[in-house]
């Protein structure tokens, strides 16, 4: 039916539901009039990139009169930042796994009870490079973690749950020929490689905390590249496993940096 899904049975004795970190709720808004008509979201770490892309967005599809400013839907809540465009929603997840996975918990609820259909989300964010030129856009075909496998490991009452981290194959391409009307950088096709850390997690030297040699560094780097992996971020796991779960065609794209 294109619906996004929940698999929460729970939700459905519930007389309300609170989207806390959105300052959004089932009661308090009517969110098939507000977002019935979503097809695309795009999401980021930062509340003012995503800003500045709907307000590109609205440029692009005619919607911006001048000096016309954008709204965030969320000014209730200091956690996320959420702007539309049309059909297009523009939404802040912070850094990290646990950031990106409360916000995408919300929005996927969002868009369950406004009905949406047929919605494609593209998480468009920074990354590291890895043995590719500073400046390119990796488009992912599998998130994986810190030891190359396409999986979301998480705990959940004292269990070990695995999930898949497979995107979109089909969107990836679209977006790839997409790339080709815009010579302005190369882009590519790649693992992403998703970790839970920032500074020893990636592998940087320049941390509180360092407990491996530059060498050490150099040849773990050496070894994700050789499976595959093109770029390192911090969300690409979560994202793509929650996106799979719920029936969201989902596609993540970093620019990187050296």
């Amino acid at each position: 039916s294109g619906l996004v899904l929940v698999k929460n049975p729970h939700l459905d004795l519930m007389e309300e539901d609170i989207l806390y970190h959105l300052d959004l709720g089932t009661k308090t808004h009517n969110l098939p009039a507000m977002f019935g008509d979503i097809k695309f979201v795009c999401v980021g770490g930062s509340p003012n990139r995503m800003r500045e892309f709907a307000q590109f967005m609205r440029r692009e599809l005619g919607l911006a009169a001048a000096g016309e400013d954008v709204a965030d839907i969320c000014a209730g809540s200091d956690r996320y930042a959420m702007y539309r465009a049309g059909p297009v929603l523009s939404v802040s997840h912070g850094m990290g796994i646990p950031s990106i996975s409360i916000m995408l918990h919300e929005l996927i609820k969002l868009l369950h009870h406004a009905k949406c259909r047929d919605v494609t989300i593209i998480r468009i964010g920074t990354s590291g490079g890895l043995g590719i030129e500073a400046g390119s856009v990796v488009i992912t075909d599998v998130a994986v973690d810190s030891s190359f496998q396409p999986r979301f490991e998480q705990v959940v009452l004292g269990d070990v749950v695995v999930r898949s981290t497979q995107l979109d194959k089909e969107l990836a391409q679209e977006l790839l020929a997409c790339s080709r009307d815009i010579p302005d950088f190369p882009t590519l096709i790649g693992h992403t490689m998703c970790t839970y850390d920032f500074y020893e997690g990636q592998g940087r030297l320049d941390g509180a905390l360092c407990s491996f040699s530059s060498e050490k560094k150099l040849e773990y780097l050496r070894r994700a590249y050789a499976t595959g992996v093109r770029n390192i971020e911090m969300e690409s796991t979560a994202f793509a496993a929650l996106c799979g779960l719920c029936g969201l065609k989902g596609e993540s794209c970093g620019i990187t940096s050296s």
